[in-house]
């Protein structure tokens, strides 16, 4: 049960971005769920070699270089998504940022 309310807060944060983020663009709520779908595949595949890889400079930064790692998987699900568009990088940190924020709520909340 709380993978599909981890998920349904995924999507709902992806709508909820697309409201508040200008450049941050999702056409209809199937594509925030298509958006969401590849944001958890890519979370789980991709996001932990690539910390991994930049593992200095996210202590450095005291980890905030994880919300670039976020803004670069948003700007790579962008490209292969139809529908979902995002105007630059910062578009992309600052909806990262708010689907982060949404994320650890609904993790709290569970």
């Amino acid at each position: 049960m709380s993978l599909i309310a981890k998920f349904l807060g995924t999507v709902f944060a992806v709508l909820l971005a697309a409201y508040f983020v200008p450049g941050f663009h999702v056409e209809s709520f199937y594509t925030a769920v298509l958006v969401a779908l590849a944001l958890g595949v890519l979370n789980i595949t991709l996001r932990p070699i690539l910390t991994i890889l930049t593992l200095p400079l996210t202590i450095i930064t005291l980890g905030l270089f994880s919300f670039v790692i976020n803004a670069g998987l948003i700007l790579l699900i962008s490209s292969f998504v139809k529908g979902f568009s995002v105007d630059g990088f910062l578009p992309a940190l600052f909806g990262g940022a708010l689907i982060a924020v949404v994320g650890w709520a609904l993790h709290k909340l569970i």
